[in-house]
């Protein structure tokens, strides 16, 4: 346990899990898209749903996309600033089954780029959760340097991504693999020591079934 555990996250707002979390799971919607959303459609589950407003989760998630960071005083205003910049959304509930309490779904627009959809949940102390990607079942926090790689359920192709890694001086400290079906679409999910070099993402992008690899970057 470390001193983060114990304290929380320094943030704004009444709720680590309703204002930082979902803060984060804006930003990490944001990420995943590799811009600032055109457009966004905004869905909240359970607690998010019920209490959201009063907690600030809405403005919350919308200022993440926007890329403000937890302890941003304008978290507040995220509504005004996102017209400002020219960001479209809207937010309604849902109903998720065997979802966490704290859960949102984002679906994302961006320009000139493939959109994103993610289910994501705020799991205490401002930490989140992602359980969906893009149709897939997944299940990553992003608190280390994470490779996410769309692509074809192929013979051979985890062996190829570790090979390119393996060049490039990148270990490996996990790697998850998730499929929609046996031949479909899936997704790998490797966290790695190090920060990823511009040569090694070229690389990826390259291999033959890979659709598309985005690199979310934590530590230096």
């Amino acid at each position: 346990m470390n001193l983060f555990d114990i304290l929380g996250p320094v943030m704004v707002g009444p709720s680590s899990s309703h204002t930082a979390g979902a803060v984060r799971i804006g930003l990490m919607g944001r990420k995943l898209l590799g811009q600032q959303p055109t457009n966004a459609e905004i869905l909240l589950h359970g607690s998010f749903a019920d209490t959201g407003t009063g907690h600030g989760t809405d403005r919350a998630l919308v200022a993440g996309l926007l890329g403000l960071e937890p302890d941003d005083s304008r978290i507040p205003d995220s509504f005004s600033l996102a017209k400002e910049r020219g960001m479209a959304f809207t937010i309604s509930p849902v109903s998720l089954r065997d979802a966490h309490p704290n859960t949102a779904v984002l679906r994302l627009q961006g320009e000139n780029c493939p959109g994103v959809e993610l289910q994501a949940s705020s799991v205490g102390g401002g930490r989140i959760q992602v359980d969906r990607l893009d149709g897939i079942s997944v299940k990553f926090s992003g608190e280390s340097n994470t490779l996410i790689i769309h692509n074809q359920d192929k013979r051979g192709l985890v062996s190829e991504v570790s090979s390119v890694l393996s060049f490039c001086g990148i270990n490996i400290a996990t790697l998850q693999l998730f499929r929609d079906k046996r031949g479909g679409t899936a997704v790998m999910m490797i966290e790695i020591d190090h920060s990823l070099p511009a040569e090694a993402l070229r690389l990826l992008e390259k291999l033959d079934g890979v659709m598309k690899v985005t690199y979310l970057q934590v530590k230096e």
